[in-house]
């Protein structure tokens, strides 16, 4: 233990944000060191890492949906779990060596967030490949109450606090009390799928096959979950299913809505099933506490309204809400033991 309190510091230990669509790095006393996509860019039928092992983030970003038949631009997670263990490893390693630095001799204790709704075995792959790519020890924390120690809750206070954290692959429902999750719910639904919706649409509808990151564009620029009072369009270009050639359409903010039904009352539906799990007197607090949204679906416009018409409660977004889970893991890092005592009984965490 004294040993470990040492090498503490002198090592750069980091908080991490492991996303399906971007990753985020906290370092105690910097804040966010590092926010970049969780994409890696590789050699087709091979695990290896292009550019030197250094085609991880931005720089592989920026080939998804255009790379050659040579290369493959991965996202080794899906709804919020790694589907690739050996491509996580090596973008993991990427990131913890461009923060940490070569220099640093002793490796960085590593606190990672997690989807509350993962099993054992998938928090063992992620512990795994945290102390493959470098860590000294690996600590996990679940999504929710990471979140909620980022966004500032009361959480370890005698009251209920609430929080819907809306990712790119996985969206968490968790009502919080003195330090714990009191009733939860994990769905795999998030940003991702909202992108798949504006896909489906458009092909279904105007036979116009578009990508992933043009998808998100429509999403971020016209895309709501409530009417808007000034609705709006947008150009799209993609190819034409039928012809095979380069096409342009104009799009409106009505029909991409109508598309989000599905994945917006999925979200809905969780958060019903959270607070009808919720003991009375917590379920009464919310009614002066309210419910906090975060991820970077909670910028949807309107989703905010919709909860709140579905529920009730008033609805706020967080002040940082693209960076509350990882602010959390930095604010735990930082109180390791108080939390460890706190939550001793929930050892798999611990492992």
């Amino acid at each position: 233990m004294f040993l470990d309190t040492i090498a503490g510091w002198f090592s750069m230990d980091m908080g991490i944000d492991l996303g399906t669509c971007n990753t985020l790095v906290c370092v105690r006393g910097k804040g966010i060191v590092l926010n970049e996509p969780s994409v890696v860019a590789v050699r087709k039928g091979t695990n290896i890492v292009l550019n030197g092992g250094n085609a991880v983030g931005d720089v592989a970003r920026e080939m998804l949906g255009k790379t050659p038949g040579s290369i493959s631009a991965i996202r080794p997670l899906k709804d919020g779990v790694i589907t690739d263990f050996e491509i996580t490893e090596k973008m993991l390693g990427y990131f913890i060596r461009k923060v940490h630095g070569r220099g640093n001799l002793i490796r960085p204790r590593v606190v990672i967030a997690v989807p509350s709704g993962i099993t054992a075995v998938e928090r063992r792959a992620v512990i795994d490949s945290a102390e493959r790519a470098g860590a000294r020890k690996v600590f996990l924390v679940d999504e929710p109450l990471a979140a909620g120690i980022g966004a500032g809750l009361p959480i370890t206070e005698p009251t209920a606090s609430m929080i819907v954290d809306m990712g790119g692959g996985t969206t968490e429902v968790a009502i919080m009390s003195l330090a714990d999750i009191a009733c939860c719910q994990s769905i795999r639904v998030g940003g991702d799928d909202f992108d798949e919706a504006i896909i489906n649409h458009l092909k279904k509808t105007y036979n116009l096959l578009i990508g992933e990151p043009r998808a998100e564009k429509v999403k971020i620029q016209i895309g709501s979950a409530a009417p808007l009072e000034e609705e709006l369009t947008m150009e799209v270009s993609g190819r034409d299913t039928i012809t095979g050639l380069p096409r342009k359409i104009t799009i409106t903010s009505e029909e991409i809505r109508e598309a989000f039904q599905e994945p917006v009352s999925a979200i809905i539906d969780a958060v019903s099933k959270t607070l009808e799990k919720a003991e009375p007197e917590l379920a009464a607090d919310l009614i002066d506490n309210g419910m906090h949204i975060c991820g970077g679906t909670s910028l949807l416009r309107g989703i905010d309204k919709v909860l709140a018409n579905s529920t009730g409660l008033r609805v706020e977004r967080v002040e940082d809400p693209l960076s509350a889970v990882a602010l959390g893991t930095s604010v735990f890092l930082e109180n390791l033991e108080i939390w460890k005592e706190t939550m001793d009984h929930d050892q798999h965490t611990w492992e």
